[in-house]
């Protein structure tokens, strides 16, 4: 099986779909790649090392039974994909209709990351889960380069420093990452989730929990189910009076293909003590703060809001690192012994396809 790399092509994206050590694996199972030059330049995977470790070198991925990607094809790109030819990436099919229906018209299978079902069975090709770890991480660090105050305690000649005091909403893979990263930087942490089955986990990393008197459920899905309105209005008020305490305020509330939650109104981002930080991890869905700018950081009320999207980019070398091995589980998976075999009664198989040639109108 013939496996194209192309380089991507999305504004501001620095990410590859497989890097060297991942084609190292792969050939021996018995796959060709083919990478286009430069593909993994921007995240610091030189062409050499792709032919090192048995790739080869192209100008020109369309030849290949399965294209592997980060973002969605272009429109350009999705017009060199063939009929019955495989496509693996991060595809939107929730909010992108007209790109599913583009790849759908062009017979082609294609297979969408963030609709991997969340089973045991599928946990090493959970992208959402290793690109989530990349974006705690990275919300952290944005948030201790901007407070204006040290994370860690300091004990100096001229008398001791208190810690910052951080308080993550959410605890799913980003927002545990986000904890675990404050921790490590010697921050006070505090974690908020509307899941109580998720405190343990909190705790765990020696993190305070933030009772606000709000439970809700787990979807099936292990994302928090979407509260009432009158549990939403209750939210907003206790965070509104409980936000003044902490220094950074991470949030973390998002699902796939949804309108993030908003969970911080403008009079608690008006409460927050000057120079406090909200980093913002659902700003590509509209962010949890009323005062989010998608992409953008700006400052409102003494109060700096990080909106930035897609953080994974800016860690471009563990992110891909990450995802590579994710793709390369779905490829053994779809291509045993690299020969592929489609079994549409396969959990993992049916739920991640998200256009197949037989779905095609005549």
């Amino acid at each position: 099986m013939r496996i194209g790399v192309p380089r991507e092509t999305a504004a501001g994206e620095r990410r590859v779909a497989l890097v060297p050590e991942v084609v190292g694996k792969l050939i021996p199972a018995g796959f060709e790649v083919l990478v286009q030059r430069g593909a993994g330049e921007a995240a610091s995977f030189p062409d050499a090392a792709y032919e090192e470790a048995g790739a080869r070198l192209v100008d020109d991925w369309a030849d290949s039974e399965a294209a592997v990607k980060v973002q969605k094809p272009s429109e350009e790109e999705a017009g060199r994909l063939g009929d019955g030819q495989v496509l693996i990436g991060f595809l939107q099919p929730l909010t992108d209709q007209e790109g599913i229906a583009r790849l759908a018209k062009l017979g082609v299978a294609a297979f969408a990351m963030e609709s991997i079902p969340r089973i045991t069975r599928a946990q090493a090709m959970d992208a959402l889960s290793s690109q989530a770890t990349v974006s705690g991480y990275k919300a952290t660090l944005l948030a201790a380069d901007r407070l204006p105050k040290f994370f860690p305690m300091l004990m100096t000649a001229a008398g001791t420093v208190t810690p910052a005091k951080v308080l993550v909403l959410g605890a799913g893979v980003a927002g545990l990452q986000a904890i675990a990263t404050a921790r490590r930087l010697g921050a006070v942490a505090t974690g908020f989730d509307v899941r109580p089955v998720v405190r343990e986990q909190i705790e765990s990393l020696g993190a305070n929990w933030l009772d606000l008197g709000i439970v809700g459920e787990e979807t099936e899905g292990g994302y928090a189910q979407e509260l009432s309105e009158e549990q939403q209005r209750q939210q907003q008020e206790e965070l509104e009076r409980r936000m003044p305490e902490f220094d950074v305020v991470i949030t973390t509330a998002l699902i796939p293909g949804r309108p993030a939650p908003r969970l911080i109104p403008a009079s608690a981002v008006a409460a927050m003590r000057p120079g406090s930080v909200i980093v913002d991890l659902a700003a590509e869905a509209g962010g949890n703060c009323e005062l989010t700018e998608p992409g953008e950081e700006v400052v409102r009320e003494g109060v700096t809001i990080v909106g930035f999207t897609n953080l994974p980019s800016t860690m471009p070398y563990h992110a891909s690192q990450l995802y590579a091995r994710n793709v390369s589980a779905l490829l053994h998976h779809l291509a045993p012994e690299g020969e592929l075999v489609l079994d549409f009664d396969d959990e993992i198989t049916a739920g991640a396809c998200v256009t197949r040639k037989e779905e095609v109108p005549a």
